[in-house]
């Protein structure tokens, strides 16, 4: 509409005056990744976040490895990291960047640095450093070496280059300000040694630079205009604009920071999963009941619902917590047109009809999805002998209990009223079968229009039935204890994990495939295992159930 008012979030308010006045012709963002660990949730705010912007400026989104400490990277993350991009759907185009690429130019920078009197090597060893550097309240002491010549420093540091001295015994330093109120500017270490095969150069460089430096470097020379991170940069914003500026370089790009995606009650510290993995309580950094990417993937998630998600979180200065309900609604609210809503029995007991002609089969039509015409209709084969679930059977029911009971009649979904006349125990009193009459006169769609019953449940029919195991997922934290026990260790909940080994589902499922989505009519959302089915064996993970928390405002 004409004359209307779009909000806009601080971010896309500083790029309009950075346009309009000039300051940068194209927008250029970047997600920078360490390869270091899997992905969370969290980043994923974080990549659809300069994507979006990227896209909504008619820009580009640039896609870089921040690869500069071989001590904690791995190819495995590399690829995982990869992946959870492309699904997340932020098109990088066909250039993966590497910060390793860019070694020599960082290299060159620093020597550029030490010619203007900006940095120097220091000898000190890093507790030294640290008692140097004093604290929030107590000022910082140069170093003793901070007066060498620049001659000396160039050649000192050309000797770290060239592995001369052992590792940790010498490292470059910025020459700022020891009695600045920021102690990220008390001459921060821009260069270290560290003798460590680089899975990108190999051991070309036994010297690495620091996050610190090397970041703003990586920005400025792919162009980048605005570096869009979380909170917890802005107090080194002045080192990151000390770096580009010193370095001369034209235009430099403008860091602004926003606040970090939290979770209520879930676990995103490498330190608690690595724990988890290592005890076999999950089954790696993918187990759906993390909120890793990859986890969520597997789970069953959706980009769609990542991104409604991230949306209704919002961008904001100020930190703040998000309920994972609210997570759990934007899957819903995404799947409940396009998944297809079918019939699984995940706790079965058998149900003959006893007046059904034996060796019959019928097939009735079934909507895909009540709420989706466009989903079509498929063919559910009904016959003498189905599977109900066990709970929708009682011998003594309470009141208002109105599913099956000896002499009461409900409706089969989409089939027949049946009326309860007998059930089987074993000899531990368990119930093993459950005996029916069905009258042929109430036929679903068939314009019946006698007595009325109050109970419809679902079935599937044991001639057809696919097997299936059904895994029910609860959050991995014990919500009622809190994430975190006294002593520091994650408290958990013994009971995340409910497996069902001998469910029936009906025969639709059989052509299933790895990451389908279906809704289990009464059940919830429920997707095929990307990790565990097989051709002999359907997994299937519970997404979410169809009971939702949640109120969106």
């Amino acid at each position: 509409m004409e004359g209307e008012v779009i909000s806009r979030n601080f971010i896309e308010q500083e790029i309009d005056n950075d346009l309009k006045e000039g300051k940068y012709t194209k927008v250029i963002t970047r997600f920078p990744p360490e390869p270091n660990g899997y992905l969370h949730i969290g980043h994923a705010k974080s990549i659809l976040l300069n994507y979006g912007l990227a896209k909504q400026y008619g820009g580009t989104f640039n896609f870089r490895f921040d690869d500069t400490n071989p001590t904690k990277e791995k190819t495995e993350y590399v690829q995982s990291i990869i992946d959870d991009i492309k699904w997340l759907g932020a098109d990088f185009g066909d250039k993966v960047y590497f910060a390793s690429d860019y070694f020599e130019e960082m290299y060159q920078g620093a020597i550029k640095l030490i010619k203007k009197g900006k940095a120097f090597v220091c000898d000190l060893t890093a507790d030294e450093i640290r008692e140097f550097r004093g604290d929030f309240t107590t000022p910082g002491k140069n170093s003793p070496y901070r007066d060498r010549t620049v001659e000396e420093n160039l050649e000192l540091f050309e000797a770290m280059k060239d592995g001369k001295f052992p590792d940790g015994s010498k490292v470059l330093r910025a020459k700022i300000d020891m009695a600045s109120p920021n102690i990220n500017m008390r001459d921060p270490v821009i260069y270290r040694i560290a003798r460590m095969t680089h899975h990108n150069t190999g051991d070309k460089w036994c010297i690495y630079p620091m996050y610190d430096f090397a970041h703003p470097i990586e920005d400025a020379i792919e162009g980048i205009s605005h570096s869009i991170c979380t909170l917890e940069f802005e107090d080194h914003r002045p080192l990151y604009e000390w770096v580009v500026n010193e370095l001369e370089y034209e235009n430099p790009p403008r860091q602004i920071e926003f606040a970090k995606l939290y979770l209520k009650n879930v676990v995103t510290g490498k330190r608690y999963i690595k724990k988890l993995v290592e005890d076999g309580i999950v089954d790696g950094w993918d187990d759906p009941r993390l909120v890793s990417i990859a986890a969520l993937r597997r789970r069953g998630f959706t980009p769609e619902s990542i991104k409604m998600f991230m949306e209704l979180s919002g961008v904001a200065k100020a930190q703040s917590e998000s309920d994972y309900a609210m997570l759990e609604y934007c899957i819903r609210e995404d799947l409940k047109m396009k998944a297809p809503r079918m019939m699984a029995v995940i706790d079965p007991i058998k149900l003959i009809i006893d007046n059904y002609p034996e060796g019959q089969v019928e097939y009735f039509d079934v909507e895909n999805n009540q709420e989706n015409p466009d989903a079509g209709t498929r063919k559910v084969a009904f016959s003498r002998e189905l599977y109900i679930e066990r709970e929708d059977f009682m011998e003594e029911p309470p009141k208002k209990y109105f599913r099956l009971f000896p002499g009461n009649e409900v409706r089969l979904k989409n089939a027949y009223f049946v009326k309860c006349v007998d059930y089987k125990k074993d000899a531990d009193g368990n119930i093993t079968e459950i005996h029916c009459t069905y009258d042929p006169e109430t036929k679903s769609g068939s314009g019946f229009e006698g007595r009325k019953v109050k109970g419809t449940i679902h079935w599937v029919s044991a001639e057809s039935a696919v097997d299936a195991e059904v895994r029910l997922y609860e959050n991995i934290v014990d919500e009622e204890k809190g994430k975190l026990n006294e002593d520091g260790t994650l408290n958990y909940n013994p009971n995340s994990l409910t497996i069902l080994k001998d469910c029936k589902l009906e025969a639709a499922f059989a052509d299933a495939k790895k990451g389908d989505s279906f809704q289990f009519l009464r059940h919830g959302y429920f997707c095929v295992d990307t990790k565990d089915t097989t051709d002999e064996q359907l997994v299937f993970n519970r997404i979410v159930s169809l009971k939702s928390s949640y109120k969106p405002s």
